[in-house]
């Protein structure tokens, strides 16, 4: 049999044939104008019809709702009068049409043919919430009459058309708590390094200061359109039964943006092994923006996320107390654990202040916790940050009573250059002074911790109210004040043991003086530690200072004064001149040494300075011109007065007002 041979395919025929088939085929220009524009009216005209069967199906789906809901209504009118449950009505056909109807609508809003995605009140979203509310009234009219099938049937056929629906809200219902906030206002990251304490700077106390209402801090931040459709959807869920499922997706969606809320602000959660392998610089700032972080939930997200609660859940209040604690008490537990951790951490005296700082924003804390919470969770609440604002005000106690190991540690050998202040004791005032702002809260911590050793003690049990007053009926110390006291009398006794490290007796005493009168002059600056210390403290100091000074004049200018005495300058009753001469001479090398030495040593306060130049003056300066005016006659007129009498009292005066400067100027400079 002869075979035909086989057909060349297109793809392999010859260029010039396949240009010959394309050119054939192809249509002249005039015909493609008119076959696209031909093709782009018939899609135009295509969409146009589309758009319009899709408004005239919605059109007879409203239509056709209203009708058929009309009969649903009529037939559970029906049903609720039934009082024999094994004879119920027929099920008319209108329930099938309802479910249909209804499926009908969720489609639209899975295919997305609904623009409004529930962001703004529109009749879509209406009408399917009444169609839910309708199916599930329906759903669980039929539901009362489980042994006739029919009714059984028709109670699947309308459950499963409810789960759809109960599905779509809750999507939606996701959608709107996480997509439609307008974002919080936000303040900027809240993290900033605040300065340690330290014995060469003394810091203003960081205030924190509340919430600014002018910033116009927006929280949860969502628009009434949103809320109000929030609450039409939960009570939509609620009805049908979808409690449970609506309280999920709340309270997770929530929980998240109180979380994103927190990590904006710069908090984000830390172990406590994190918080014990941190160095001070970064806990520091750690607790700083912990501080603002909690200050801003107390004030500001706390009552918008109550607020948000109540309008969502307007209709059940007790779920919406349920779902605030779950949302917010968790947020106080997680922020309550760096407090718990920052009071586990190595104690040292840098840390009091920011302990401070968190013991006073958990005491304020407490006192709002019964304005949000139940009671229940309210006392619980209440139970953890009062723990852990004991552990903090344990930790503040014992760094507060490690000043005293801090000063008898401090056994230096040498002494402090020109009997200056020591830097010991500008430490330890500065210290105080910026503890006692804290004065309030140290007093509630002492009390707090004096009554906890009291029941911890052999005595408990019979332990009664301690009488506030002594037998005088004079009000007793708190035990704040009695260890504040406490400290300072070990920083005096400190500072006697320094002062003998001086070989000079003299400078011992303007050692003792200037350390002294900067204590007295911290006390006297600071209204709080002037309170604590007492009357009686201060003048007794007083009365030290004024003994210091009595014992310096006497030790540096007695011998001198010793010069200017008339005693022994008489033999046989004239005066002596050889007696005289050394009188000046000793006295000439007395004042320069003095001048010499103590114009080298440091009077810082500049009122101390002046008194003690004054008082030297004063006694010094009458008792040698008097002895001049005196006794000059008796030497030679020219060289040899010269010799014996190297100042006039001008010369005195002006050197006086050079003693201690911490500079050491000699005689010859002086003059030259």
């Amino acid at each position: 049999m002869e075979k035909n041979p086989p057909e060349k395919s297109p793809s392999f025929a010859c260029p010039d044939d396949k240009k010959k088939q394309d050119a054939d085929r192809s249509p002249s220009p005039d015909f493609i104008a008119i076959d696209a524009k031909s093709e782009g009216d018939h899609e135009a005209e295509d969409r146009e019809e589309d758009r319009e069967k899709v408004d005239e199906a919605s059109s007879d789906l409203d239509s056709s709702l209203a009708k058929v809901s009309e009969e649903i209504d009529r037939f559970l009118s029906t049903l609720f009068t039934v009082e024999e449950k094994s004879n119920p009505p027929e099920i008319p056909n209108h329930v099938d049409q309802f479910c249909m109807l209804v499926e009908a609508m969720i489609a639209k809003y899975d295919s997305g043919e609904v623009p409004s995605k529930w962001c703004q009140v529109s009749e879509e979203d209406a009408s399917l919430i009444e169609a839910v509310d309708r199916i599930s009234k329906l759903t669980n009219a039929l539901g009362e009459f489980p042994s006739e099938s029919n009714y059984v049937s028709s109670h699947n056929r309308t459950s499963t058309v409810l789960h759809r629906a109960m599905l779509l809200l809750e999507e939606e219902f996701r959608a709107l708590l996480e997509d439609s906030r307008s974002g919080d206002s936000d303040p900027g990251d809240l993290r900033m390094k605040q300065p340690s304490f330290s014995s060469n700077h003394e810091h203003d106390r960081c205030v924190l200061p509340e919430p600014d209402s002018a910033r116009a801090v927006n929280f949860p931040a969502y628009s009434p359109e949103v809320v109000s459709n929030l609450n039409l959807i939960a009570t939509a869920m609620i009805s049908a039964s979808y409690d449970k499922e609506c309280y999920q997706v709340y309270s997770i969606a929530r929980r998240n943006a109180f979380e994103e809320s927190l990590n904006k602000l710069g908090f984000e959660k830390v172990s406590i092994d994190d918080v014990q392998k941190m160095q001070w610089d970064s806990l520091e700032g750690e607790i700083a923006t912990w501080i603002k972080v909690f200050k801003r939930c107390v004030t500001i997200n706390f009552s918008g996320e109550l607020k948000l609660c109540e309008a969502v859940f307007s209709d059940h209040p007790s779920i919406s107390d349920v779902l605030f604690i779950e949302i917010t008490s968790g947020v106080v537990l997680q922020l309550l654990n760096l407090a718990d951790a920052v009071a586990m951490t190595k104690r040292s005296a840098e840390k009091l202040f920011k302990i401070l700082d968190m013991y006073e924003t958990l005491h304020d804390l407490i006192q709002v916790i019964d304005s949000f919470f139940s009671d229940e969770c309210a006392n619980k609440l209440k139970s953890e940050t009062s723990t852990a604002r004991c552990r903090l005000g344990v930790a503040a106690v014992s760094i507060f009573c490690d000043l005293e190991n801090s000063i008898k540690s401090d056994t230096g050998k040498t002494p402090v250059p020109g009997g200056a202040v020591h830097p010991l004791t500008r430490y330890i005032m500065n210290y105080l002074k910026y503890t006692c702002e804290y004065k309030d809260t140290l007093e509630q911590i002492f009390q707090e911790h004096q009554k906890m050793e009291q029941s911890d003690g052999p005595d408990a049990e019979t332990e009664t109210t301690p009488c506030p007053y002594n037998n005088n009926q004079t009000p007793k110390p708190s035990p704040f004040s009695v260890q504040l006291v406490t400290v300072m009398d070990l920083l005096d006794l400190n500072l006697e043991v320094k002062s003998k490290l001086y070989k000079d007796l003299s400078l011992s005493y303007i050692f003792l003086m200037n350390n002294g009168r900067y204590i007295m002059q911290k006390i006297k600056g600071s209204a709080e530690i002037h309170e604590l210390m007492g009357n009686t403290w201060s003048r007794k100091r007083s009365s030290d200072l004024r003994q210091y000074h009595k014992n310096y004049q006497r030790e540096t200018w007695s011998k001198v004064l010793g010069c200017l005495r008339d005693e022994g300058l008489q033999v046989n009753g004239k005066v002596s001149k050889p007696v005289l001469k050394e009188r000046f001479k000793s006295f000439n090398a007395m004042f320069d040494e003095i001048h010499k030495t103590q114009s080298s040593w440091v009077v810082s306060d500049e009122q101390l300075q002046s008194e003690l130049r004054v008082s030297i003056s004063a006694v010094v300066i009458p008792a040698y011109r008097s002895f001049l005016g005196r006794f000059r006659q008796y030497l030679d007129s020219g060289r040899q007065s010269e010799k014996y009498i190297k100042y006039q009292p001008d010369d005195i005066e002006t050197s006086v007002d050079e003693l201690f400067d911490g500079n050491a100027m000699s005689m010859a400079r002086r003059r030259t």
